[in-house]
């Protein structure tokens, strides 16, 4: 059977990873079950994982839900959002305690600490949020062979603190994937940055992508040419002459967005090395100050970025949830010793 699958352009250099595909029934076709089409032409995926998809309205038909019996037709247009696919890789449960800060039998919410990567890569296989996830939920039945299949439908950096949502089941997965996809979840970080920005609160657009000379930094690219759409919602909190805490909003998920927008505008991450903002950006280079700084980058060697609230609808119940999480010592001790500078 003639048929073809066409990549839409997804969030894949971004917080949120799927897999988007968008098919096209060929004129032969025979009349087929949606889900009995799919697996046939999506073979990596399992039938459990559609299904969910399907019912999370993840999976449309010519641009409408259509339920898992609907029947495929010659020229149908079927447009699939899942959630991003197991790695190859083997992942070894490891028992990596977990600040766990809601759980129910959908989903969980972990408060992830600085530091901790989110999944297993390159120099990085063991330790990871994922590893501790295997272990914690070994006992599910979305288990397979013993293998836990921790359900990440985003991400945030490594040395970024902060809330992350957990499915513990394929349809939990893909209907959370989806309300991703579709920006209608509520994220909100808080960030100390260098300077005061002349706007008290403002919104931040420009394509963010891979930078040409480092593949590891993200630029802006505001005239489109390169990267993704990438939108940036930030409001003044409070400022400190040299620094502002800041609280930021996104729209969109790209990787490193709220690093790259910030630095776009004049204002990179207190302490962010791979943005420069571990030097001082703001006041005198020398004496008394510099050292106040440097203790300052001592107290918190990361960027200071932490994902303080998530809200979303619950896959089972379709209520509205909303999340907050206070600051890491870290963060609130630097801010503390700002807040004290500046009374001084």
């Amino acid at each position: 059977m003639a048929y073809y699958i066409e990549p839409e352009e997804s969030a894949e250099d971004s917080d949120e990873l799927y897999e988007h595909h968008r098919i096209v029934v060929d004129n032969g076709q025979a009349l087929l079950r949606l889900d009995k089409f799919l697996m046939d032409r999506l073979p990596n995926v399992t039938r459990n994982k559609l299904q969910g998809a399907i019912r999370s309205e993840s999976v449309q038909v010519n641009h409408k839900p259509a339920k898992v019996s609907y029947k495929v037709k010659p020229q149908d247009i079927i447009t699939i959002t899942l959630a991003e696919p197991p790695r190859d890789t083997d992942v070894v449960p490891e028992d990596i305690p977990l600040d766990i800060i809601y759980e129910d039998e959908e989903l969980l919410l972990v408060n992830k600490l600085a530091g901790m990567v989110v999944h297993p890569a390159y120099n990085n296989w063991t330790g990871t949020l994922v590893n501790a996830l295997t272990y914690y939920l070994r006992n599910l039945p979305t288990s397979r062979n013993g293998e836990g299949r921790p359900g990440l439908v985003h991400r945030i950096d490594k040395d970024t603190s902060g809330l992350l949502v957990i499915a513990k089941t394929d349809y939990s997965m893909a209907y959370l994937a989806k309300q991703f996809f579709d920006h209608t979840i509520e994220r909100t970080y808080y960030a100390l940055v260098w300077g005061v920005p002349k706007e008290p609160q403002g919104t931040i657009t420009g394509h963010v992508g891979r930078s040409v000379k480092d593949r590891k930094v993200m630029t802006v690219y505001p005239d489109g040419s390169y990267g993704k759409h990438a939108v940036t919602h930030y409001k003044v909190l409070r400022s400190f002459k040299h620094v502002s805490l800041v609280q930021c909003n996104l729209e969109t998920g790209r990787t490193h967005q709220i690093r790259a927008h910030m630095k776009y505008i004049g204002h990179p991450l207190f302490s962010d090395a791979t943005y420069g903002g571990d030097k001082i950006l703001s006041g005198t280079s020398s004496g008394s100050y510099k050292s106040f700084v440097e203790n300052a980058f001592k107290l918190m060697p990361r960027q200071a970025l932490h994902a303080k609230s998530l809200g979303f609808k619950h896959p089972a119940t379709k209520q509205h949830l909303q999340f907050d999480s206070e600051l890491p010592e870290d963060f609130a001790a630097v801010l503390a010793k700002w807040e004290l500078y500046e009374e001084q």
